[in-house]
């Protein structure tokens, strides 16, 4: 469901702008609203699991986002409805690092693999397949996309407190608030001044005040909330990790494959100009991207524990390049633009979440 109301809301843009009045500029903050608080809902949420138990914040990401979802849907206001989508992201932002960290702490490492790759293969192929599913309820109105995960998210909860494990950690101490509200004027601060960029003349635009001031607020907090993690008892961030060389290049990896990620969106387009398909057809685009993850994921888990993370990492690293220059230099045919999304679709399966 986090993932899903990623893209899901894409599709629902224009019913959105006519609901509420709005401009396309003032509309695209329901999505970018909804990631900036996923931004900061990671690590706080992973921080809180650490010291008041998986199970507690868990069950708490998914009320959140539950909350957010009803606000996003019954909102007599657009003001209300990017309060609704906040709410939503920032509970979203714990569900992904909390489910993790609970095949950490309670399956053994032979398997654990395949539970990773489970839920990282549903969190890619979920993100992926919503504007899909956005086409199927669209029909009976854009609420319907929010209300949706009431009753999922209301099962979800009263089978957590019955199924999963109660952990509990010692208290290391206070929490880092400081560190907490530097993070999030970071990274609003970041997300506002990269939402107001002018792509078609972006070095005028980086001189307008909306741009250049969230920007260097940015840079500014940057070597500050480096200093303050660094003496923090118990940081948000444990900046030390970066000093660890997996850490560094599993973080490049990462930055990697939300590009390749973000770049998916795009294929349907793609399809459009390069192969001069209908609208219809386009829209469908990208099923064998979705299919192919679907099955893959079980397939890459397993992998996963038999020939162990950097063989899959570096394997599934050259699956998506050659992918993605296959479909930038050789889709020139619905054979090869096929055959390049199955390659980037088993590219990306692999390397995002469980290695």
């Amino acid at each position: 469901m986090g993932a899903l109301d990623i893209g899901i809301i894409g599709p629902a843009l224009p019913a959105i702008e006519k609901s509420f009045h709005v401009d396309p500029r003032l509309a695209s903050w329901m999505f970018a609203s909804y990631i900036l608080f996923f931004m900061v809902g990671t690590p706080v949420m992973a921080k809180l699991s650490d010291r008041y138990g998986r199970r507690n914040i868990y069950i708490l990401d998914i009320t959140l986002f539950t909350t957010g979802s009803a606000i996003t849907a019954l909102s007599p206001s657009y003001p209300l409805l990017i309060l609704g989508r906040s709410l939503q992201g920032f509970g979203a932002g714990g569900i992904f690092p909390v489910a993790s960290a609970f095949i950490g702490d309670t399956f053994p490492p032979e398997s654990r693999g395949r539970a990773l790759g489970i839920i990282g293969s549903v969190f890619g192929f979920s993100s992926i397949a919503g504007p899909v599913l956005a086409g199927f309820i669209l029909p009976y109105g854009w609420e319907w996309l929010f209300l949706i995960n009431i009753p999922v998210a209301a099962i979800i909860v009263i089978a957590g407190f019955f199924i999963l494990p109660v952990t509990v950690k010692d208290d290391e101490g206070g929490f880092d608030v400081l560190g907490t509200i530097i993070l999030a004027v970071l990274v609003t601060s970041l997300a506002i001044g990269i939402n107001q960029l002018n792509t078609a003349d972006i070095p005028g635009s980086i001189t307008r005040p909306i741009v250049s001031l969230p920007l260097l607020i940015a840079m500014a907090l940057l070597p500050i909330l480096w200093r303050v993690e660094n003496s923090a008892r118990d940081p948000i961030i444990q900046v030390d990790l970066l000093r660890e060389r997996e850490v560094r290049i599993a973080t490049a990896i990462s930055a990697g494959n939300g590009l390749s990620q973000s770049a998916i969106v795009f294929i349907p387009s793609y399809a459009l100009l390069a192969l001069s398909l209908s609208e219809s057809m386009a829209s469908f685009s990208l099923l064998p991207f979705v299919m192919t993850m679907a099955l893959g994921a079980p397939v890459i888990g397993f992998l996963l524990d038999r020939a162990g993370s950097r063989t899959v990492m570096v394997s599934g690293s050259l699956i998506l390049i050659t992918g993605c220059l296959m479909m930038a230099l050789l889709s020139s045919t619905l054979g090869l633009f096929i055959l390049a999304e199955v390659l980037m679709a088993l590219g990306l399966i692999t390397v995002i979440g469980a290695p």
